[in-house]
């Protein structure tokens, strides 16, 4: 069973009058332990599928099932729950707290658990040993470089050993260089059996999962494969239906 399985979603607004699809019938399956990519340029519905697939935002019509649990019709603090004990964000921005330090900031969504603070020093200081960050832990934020702050994002969103990480352009505030070595990070977590989906508009970055889910105008307009050899272009349905 997939973790993640969306069935004909649609987001509609309402705007002087006029209805504005963002998104309009997609079906989708995340199967667990996947690396995949959803690309598409601004305006194409990709930062609303992953807000509704993150369980930040609710669908206007359609169905959503994470790991077992269908999430369309949960109130927002069944969704804020969903979100802390399921699912991991990574932004392009870090988001970050500046005045605390780097394992105050990798311990927060655990605070939110109601975790002790033994084991949320514990899990903060495996969740940096990851992303080879465990000798910064007393640093703040603006000690560090860009590189340096978003794998402690990227300890953050492991810490409460999520089902499924969203990544939502990553790498967008680095250098390349810089931002090459987050990807390479990315590999690592899905080569451990991490799910993982990165939102990008840069077919580069898509590039390096082996899924990739294109969004155009609302909709699923091509998904790419690479581990379905001879197959490379599959049309715009859902996997496994």
């Amino acid at each position: 069973m997939a973790l993640v399985h969306l069935r004909n979603v649609s987001k509609i607004y309402h705007l002087g009058g006029e209805e504005i699809r963002a998104l309009d019938n997609v079906s989708l399956d995340i199967e667990r332990g996947e690396f995949i990519s959803i690309i598409g340029p601004s305006g194409s519905g990709k930062s609303t599928l992953m807000h509704i697939l993150g369980c930040l935002d609710s669908p206007t019509k359609g169905t959503i099932e994470l790991d077992g649990t269908m999430i369309e019709k949960a109130s927002a603090r069944e969704l804020a729950a969903i979100r802390n004990r399921k699912i991991g964000f990574v932004f392009q921005f870090f988001n970050l707290l500046p005045r605390l330090n780097v394992l105050q900031n990798v311990e927060l969504p655990m605070v939110y658990s109601g975790v002790s603070g033994r084991e949320r020093k514990t899990r903060a200081i495996d969740a940096l040993r990851m992303v080879d960050l465990e000798n910064r832990s007393k640093h703040r934020p603006m000690q560090l470089s860009g590189g340096q702050q978003q794998r402690v994002a990227i300890a953050r969103a492991l810490v409460n050993s999520p089902k499924i990480i969203f990544a939502d352009e990553p790498t967008g505030n680095l250098d390349s260089h810089t931002g090459e070595a987050i990807l390479d990070l990315f590999r690592n977590l899905s080569r451990e059996g991490r799910t993982i989906a990165l939102v990008t508009h840069d077919p580069e970055i898509a590039a390096v999962t082996p899924r990739r889910i294109e969004i155009r105008d609302g909709k699923i307009s091509q998904q790419t494969d690479a581990r379905l050899a001879g197959l490379d272009r599959l049309p715009a349905t859902p996997l496994g239906s």
